[in-house]
């Protein structure tokens, strides 16, 4: 089982939850203000943190970024707002899930062991050796260190993910569900969710939607990820 941390001040939410993870058989630790959840963090190791937005002494999202500055465990945001706006901005700031108040406890199981498997990867199967090269793209799943025209890469986890999984299938163009299914391990969501770390990778590499080089996507299709072509003289 896991080791989460819980950051929700409601008193009342926050003992239902520790009893629900308790009964579970994680290992459970709670705080109630983001600067807690901060030294939690820094002192301590988790598998997870389930983070409420709606703090006393910090916003959320601000305590998302800072939370992001020093740890990548896995984030699952609990929020009230439900707005298509605040959820691009919840995953910009670094969440790999969020949920929208209220929500059951069997619903936030499901989504813990969503990104719970999306960080441990298969079980079982031994990790790849070989380093994957897409044009200047050298990507090593082993190490989980990619490079462009041998420039290290500041990648999250999922934007690693995201780009060793197309980069393992160059010039495939590989559909949107795939993608949901093998790299957010969903059966079902938001395409919106692919776009945000879409866009943020293509910031890395260097590129956008509207002059991409390595990262292409195909309308109402899927993405493919290709090496660029060859420069065209003026």
């Amino acid at each position: 089982m896991a080791s989460v941390l819980v950051v929700e001040d409601d008193q009342f939410v926050r003992s239902a939850l520790i009893r629900h993870l308790t009964d579970a058989a994680h290992t459970v630790r709670s705080v109630g203000t983001a600067l807690e959840a901060l030294r939690e963090v820094a002192h301590h190791h988790f598998d997870l943190v389930v983070l409420d937005l709606g703090l006393p002494d910090l916003d959320g999202s601000e305590a998302l970024k800072m939370l992001r500055g020093i740890t990548d465990v896995p984030v699952i945001v609990a929020t009230a707002r439900d707005d298509e706006t605040e959820i691009v901005r919840l995953l910009n700031a670094g969440a790999d899930d969020y949920l929208t108040k209220p929500f059951s406890v069997e619903h936030l199981s499901a989504r813990m062991a969503a990104v719970l498997r999306r960080a441990r990867g298969p079980v079982g199967e031994p990790p790849p050796s070989t380093v994957i090269r897409v044009g200047g793209l050298a990507i090593d799943p082993l190490r989980r260190q990619a490079e462009l025209d041998g420039v290290r890469l500041d990648l999250t986890r999922r934007e690693f993910d995201l780009l060793a999984f197309l980069a393992g299938r160059p010039g495939v163009v590989v559909p949107r569900k795939e993608l949901l299914a093998e790299v957010w391990q969903q059966s079902y969501g938001d395409d919106q969710t692919i776009d945000v770390h879409l866009s943020w990778l293509r910031r890395k590499l260097g590129e956008t939607a509207a002059r991409p080089r390595y990262l292409h996507t195909l309308r109402g299709v899927g993405v493919k990820l290709e090496p660029p072509g060859p420069a065209v003289l003026p």
